[in-house]
């Protein structure tokens, strides 16, 4: 019955952030609804007794993706001031958010280990924990797609560097062999003007 419930719940609230992130209007919200999306998606993973797949979820998708995400809408044109002005407003609903996914962690923790009751199967013990079946499977049957994935992401990276480092004519690069050869006395120009002259640069 918990597992039902807990089922019912995390899927709710993983449905209804996600709607959130897409109608949202401040690109900060649509961050901060997307990570309790995938709180929540890792609590459907816990339920199903994926352990690993969970522990993924939340340390690659919310502790990397999720705030580099942040990081990069915190870079875009954002009136802060109004955001900030806003914090005492929505506190509550804030805290009521916390209150939320405090008991979601309560309810997964104690119907972790019910997840064939959701299906009505009894599925066996496993003989081996899932990382190291993981592992295997991994590094054996799908070692070549996970090798071209990795490949993949490689020439990304390098296509990003690449393209990042071009020579563009539209900016003025920096010399730095010409700073280091400047000598002081290029670099600073006393002058003494007379008295209603002004400066001639």
């Amino acid at each position: 019955m918990i597992a039902t419930i807990a089922f019912y719940l995390f899927a709710f609230f993983t449905i209804a952030p996600a709607v959130a992130v897409i109608f949202a209007r401040n690109p900060v919200h649509s961050v901060l609804w997307l990570i309790l999306a995938f709180f929540n998606a890792a609590g459907l993973m816990l339920l199903l007794g994926a352990e690993f797949i969970a522990m993924l979820v939340v340390i690659v998708y919310v502790g990397a993706v999720a705030v580099l995400f942040l990081f990069v809408v915190m870079m875009l044109d954002i009136d802060f001031s109004q955001l900030r002005s806003g914090f005492t407003r929505n506190l509550p609903f804030g805290i009521i958010v916390a209150l939320v996914l405090l008991a979601e962690v309560i309810v997964a923790i104690s119907a972790s280990r019910a997840g064939p009751v959701i299906s009505g199967q009894v599925i066996p013990a496993a003989k081996q924990p899932n990382i190291v079946a993981l592992g295997q499977l991994l590094y054996s049957r799908y070692l070549y797609p996970f090798e071209i994935a990795g490949l993949i992401l490689l020439v990304a990276m390098i296509g990003a560097i690449v393209l990042t480092h071009r020579q563009r004519r539209d900016t003025r690069p920096q010399n730095i062999s010409k700073q280091v050869r400047r000598r002081p006395e290029d670099a600073t120009k006393n002058v003494n003007p007379g008295v209603g002259e002004g400066m001639k640069l």
